[in-house]
C-alpha cells in the first residue's frame, strides 16, 4: 500500500512540474493525485472507519487554509477593483528591471513581516501585472517576491500563520526579531545580488495602466483610497486578531472580509445595479482564482495521506537519527 501511494504521489507530482509541456492544469493533477493517494489509502488499510475518520480530521485543516486564502484573495481583489493598488505602482516610476526588482522585493521583506508571508506574495502577485505586461517577465519577478514573501516572514512573529501559533504557544518571543532579521536579509539579499548581475533592460508596462481614469471605473479617490486603507487594515487586524482571541487566522480573515464587504456596500449603495455588483464582494467572487483554491485542496489531501500512513514520521525519524545536525536536515 505504502510504494502504491509514494508511486502516486510521486507521478503526480511530475504531472504538476510538467504542466506547461502536458497542458494539463496543475490543479487537475493535484484533485487526481489526493483523492486516488485516499482511495488507495481506505481500500488497503483494512479500517475503514479509521481511515475516514484520519480523512476528516485533515479535512479540518485544510479547510482552514482553504478558508485563508478565499478570504484574503478575496480582499485583494476588491481593493484592486477599487484601483487600490494604483496608490503603490503610481509611485513606483522605473522602468528599470533591476531597480524594479530591489524595490519590490525590500517593499515584500517589510510587508511580509506585519502582514504574513502568504497574504503578502498574494498581494504583490496581484502588483505585478500592474507593473509589468510581458508573462515571461512577471513569472521571473514573481520568483523573487516569493523568495522576499518567506524571508520577510520569518523575522516577524507575526510573518507567518505558524510562527504566529508558536508565538502564542510561549515557544518564540520578540527577540526573535533582532536574532533573525540579519540571516533573513542575508537570504533575500543573496539571490536578489546574483541576479542583479543577470538582468538586464527596461519592462514593458500594460497600457492600460499608463493613464488612470477613476470615472471610468465608477471609482473616487476617496473610495480608492478607503479601500486600499481598509483592505490593508482587515489584512493586517488577522495577526491582532490571533494574538488577542487564540482563534485559528482563518476567522480573523472571515471577519475582515465581512466587515469590509458591508463597507463597500454601504460606499455604493446609491449606485446603480451593475455598478455596484461590479465593485463590492457577489461581483469581486468571479474573479477569484478558484484553481488555485483546488490546487492546494489537492495537494494538502495528498500530503495528509503521506502524514496518515506515518511516512513523514518515519522520515523524519530517520533524519533524526541518521543525520541529527538540524541545520543539515534544514539544508
Amino acid at each position: 500500500m505504502i510504494e502504491l501511494i509514494i508511486f502516486v504521489f510521486i507521478l503526480g507530482y511530475i504531472f504538476i512540474a510538467l504542466e506547461h509541456p502536458l497542458k494539463i492544469d496543475k490543479a487537475s493533477s493535484a484533485l487526481v493525485t489526493g483523492v486516488l493517494c485516499w482511495i488507495i489509502f481506505v481500500l488497503y488499510n483494512g479500517d475503514s472507519n479509521s481511515s475516514v475518520e484520519s480523512l476528516e480530521h485533515h479535512i479540518v485543516e485544510i479547510s482552514e487554509i482553504l478558508f485563508f486564502l478565499l478570504g484574503a484573495m478575496t480582499i485583494v481583489e476588491l481593493v484592486d477593483s477599487h484601483q487600490g493598488f494604483s496608490i503603490i505602482t503610481n509611485k513606483i516610476q522605473t522602468l528599470q528591471k533591476v531597480k524594479l526588482l530591489w524595490i519590490l522585493s525590500f517593499i515584500t521583506f517589510f510587508f511580509s513581516a506585519v502582514l504574513d508571508n502568504l497574504t503578502t506574495a498574494i498581494v504583490m502577485a496581484t502588483l505585478l501585472p500592474r507593473l509589468i505586461k510581458e508573462k515571461h517577465d512577471i513569472w521571473f519577478f514573481a520568483g523573487m517576491i516569493i523568495l522576499a514573501a518567506n524571508a520577510g516572514g520569518a523575522w516577524s512573529p507575526m510573518g507567518d500563520i505558524t510562527t504566529i501559533m508558536l508565538w502564542i504557544d510561549g515557544q518564540v518571543s520578540l527577540k526573535i526579531i533582532p536574532a533573525i532579521f540579519l540571516p533573513s536579509l542575508i537570504c533575500m539579499l543573496v539571490p536578489l545580488i546574483y541576479l542583479s548581475f543577470n538582468l538586464k533592460g527596461k519592462v514593458a508596462r500594460p497600457i492600460e495602466d499608463k493613464i488612470i481614469d477613476n470615472q471610468n471605473f465608477n471609482v473616487t479617490l476617496f473610495e480608492r483610497n478607503f479601500v486600499f486603507i481598509a483592505g490593508f487594515l482587515g489584512l493586517l487586524f488577522v495577526p491582532v486578531f490571533k494574538i488577542i482571541t487564540h482563534m485559528p487566522p482563518y476567522m480573523g480573515m472571515l471577519l475582515s472580509l465581512g466587515v469590509l464587504w458591508m463597507m463597500t456596500e454601504i460606499l455604493h449603495r446609491k449606485k446603480d445595479l451593475e455598478t455596484r455588483l461590479s465593485l463590492t464582494v457577489v461581483g469581486v467572487l468571479k474573479k477569484i482564482d478558484v484553481a488555485t483554491i483546488y490546487f492546494f485542496l489537492g495537494i494538502l489531501l495528498a500530503v495528509g495521506v503521506l502524514q496518515s500512513t506515518g511516512l513523514l514520521a518515519q522520515l523524519a525519524n530517520f533524519l533524526d537519527n541518521k543525520v541529527g545536525d538540524i541545520y543539515v536536515i534544514n539544508f
